[in-house]
């Protein structure tokens, strides 16, 4: 029986008529993960070619598997990405001593993963030590280091980095936090020893950069093509801009200094590389702004997050840059400044409006918020987003319906409808919800965050029924009972990670709607009808699913006095690093 079934199995294998060497050059030209998940699934030769010629793998929870078992699956991986603490980490909902130490993985990747070359680590605490291991072991072939939104090491790491790892091609530190920033011989390092980089990122690490550093950097390392700083005053970078001649995409610098009035500053013949297309600038005010006029037909990317511009300050500046691609504002920009966007910005693929600072007296005009009126502009005169994430003041059925007509490109969409004013146009949004999911087919990742009513029970039922491809949802202050919850996990065949917040949900539903999405990995929920210990939580209890229970302490309670829990799929068991204030629900011990 052993041997005919060999004989069924060799058959099958043997029927596809394609040899094991141009089966591996075929699955290599397949990025999408789930895709290498099916292929993998078709039979075991195929799981183990798959294994073999998988160069690239992310883990969405370094607590969900081993290095050892990630190893005996994907023995040749050369890239690998590795997320530790929660999302909501950046928004500080999660205790501190949560977690999220990358010493294990450093240790076991530097020690057995023989063919890596780039490494991102995300949301972790990577020590000296750490990166001194991985230096020791992988100086002469790490091509790429992403430290992204990481903490615990210090500029000693990066000196130690910049010595050693001559391959270093891609060095991405943005938005991590560092110890001894003011030191900058690291760029030095960098500079002199280090003639391949391409990509240096310490954008929003408020790390000191000499110009003088960063114009040697520009001589010697002729092929940086991307160069995102820290804050660095402008007129202090022109010879590094006219060194850097093939740089394209720069963020950083900054506009504001304490010693110089602002009327006597003078950009007038301020000089770009002519290969720049992509920018951010910090601090850019009006008298600033004319800097960018003669370049803006060239670019593709506009960051003015950090600026100090006004609702016609957008007007004015995103008229002159009908070729962006990509931009990215506050809520400042207005409903009149995405008309304009709408109007000029026909290749516009990702948008970006962030919340601005409400207090910033000045630059919110009348006409400074953003409302159903700047969206329905934005839907039907930017057709190719594919990307869109907006604060709104205001929002109605109508706008997310054009939404769902005219954006057929979108596989991620943010909206989070802020509490600026009393009331909004129009509640529930359940219809305009089901239109802009029925009509953006494509959608992969979706967030609505509004207030409560804002999307009913009948809403949820919806988000269930039309999410067939969603992947990532969050939701805030969305249903109204338990039902809601229910509904939606009946449909999202597709969805792996699920944050909730403000939803208050009891544990029971929470548990049975995890039991329900069989695809589901990830989820966390803040604000919710949470029991003293979570008992209720027990009834969503399965082989390998961990669940975690975050009370609010009552000397230093979570933010908002909630409640908190996470609950994830993993092969590693129950972890060993949890602190006094996490309680592990299962495995509980």
């Amino acid at each position: 029986m052993g041997g005919e079934a060999g004989d069924r199995r060799l058959g099958r294998v043997m029927s596809f008529g394609i040899p094991d060497v141009a089966l591996g050059l075929v699955m290599g030209f397949v990025e999408d993960p789930w895709d290498r998940d099916a292929i993998s699934l078709v039979c075991r030769h195929w799981c183990r070619v798959d294994a073999l010629s998988r160069k690239h793998v992310t883990v969405g929870m370094a607590y969900s598997i081993t290095p050892d078992r990630l190893l005996r699956r994907f023995p040749c991986l050369e890239s690998l990405k590795l997320k530790a603490k929660p999302r909501a980490a950046m928004f500080n909902l999660i205790p501190d001593d949560w977690g999220g130490s990358a010493s294990l993985w450093i240790r076991q990747l530097s020690a057995s993963f023989d063919f890596l070359k780039a490494l991102h680590l995300r949301r972790m605490i990577v020590s000296d030590d750490d990166v001194d291991v991985l230096v020791r072991a992988k100086a002469h072939m790490l091509a790429s280091l992403k430290l992204d939104r990481c903490s615990g090491f210090s500029t000693s790491s990066l000196a130690l980095l910049a010595r050693t790892c001559k391959k270093l091609e891609t060095l991405f530190l943005e938005d991590s936090s560092i110890a001894d920033k003011e030191n900058d011989e690291w760029l030095r390092e960098l500079a002199t020893n280090n003639s391949v980089i391409e990509t240096l990122n310490f954008f929003l690490t408020d790390l000191r950069a000499s110009p003088a550093y960063l114009t040697l950097l520009g001589r010697n390392c002729r092929r940086l093509k991307v160069l995102k700083i820290s804050e660095c005053f402008m007129p202090d970078l022109v010879d590094l801009f006219r060194t850097a001649e093939i740089l394209q995409d720069f963020a950083g610098g900054s506009f504001d200094d304490p010693g110089q009035d602002a009327e006597s500053r003078n950009y007038e013949n301020y000089y770009f590389p002519p290969s720049l297309h992509r920018l951010s600038l910090l601090y850019m005010g009006t008298n600033e702004m004319p800097v960018l006029f003669p370049y803006g037909a060239t670019l593709k990317k506009l960051d003015l997050q950090f600026a100090f511009l006004s609702t016609e300050d957008h007007c004015q500046l995103v008229q002159r840059c009908p070729n962006l691609e990509t931009l990215e504002a506050r809520d400042v920009i207005g409903d009149r400044g995405l008309q304009v966007v709408a109007q000029t910005c026909k290749k516009l693929q990702r948008l970006r409006v962030e919340r601005g600072d409400d207090d910033q007296g000045g630059l919110e005009d009348e006409h400074g918020m953003v409302t159903q009126v700047g969206l329905m502009a934005v839907a039907q005169g930017c057709p190719h987003l594919e990307y869109w994430a907006v604060h709104v003041t205001d929002i109605t059925n109508a706008a997310l319906e054009a939404i769902g007509t005219f954006s057929k490109s979108l596989n991620d969409f943010r909206l989070v409808l802020l509490d600026r004013e009393a009331n909004i146009t129009e509640s529930p949004l359940d219809n305009g919800v089901c239109s802009l999911l029925r009509g953006c087919t494509k959608l992969q990742r979706f967030a609505f965050y509004v207030r409560p009513g804002a999307l009913s029970d009948v809403g949820l039922g919806y988000v269930g029924e039309f999410s067939k491809k969603i992947r990532y949802m969050l939701l805030g202050n969305a249903g109204e009972s338990d039902q809601g919850l229910l509904q939606l996990s009946t449909g999202c065949p597709m969805l792996q990670k699920l944050e909730l917040r403000g939803c208050f949900f009891s544990e029971r539903a929470l548990a049975m709607a995890a039991l329900q999405l069989k695809s589901l990995r990830y989820l966390w929920v803040q604000g919710y009808k949470a029991s003293p210990n979570g008992t209720d939580l027990m009834a969503m209890v399965r082989p390998f699913w961990n669940i975690e229970f975050i009370a609010p302490k009552q000397d230093e309670p979570c933010p908002h006095g909630q409640a908190q829990v996470l609950a994830y799929y993993s092969l590693a068991g129950m972890r060993s690093d949890c602190p006094p204030s996490i309680t592990r629900l299962h495995p509980s011990i």
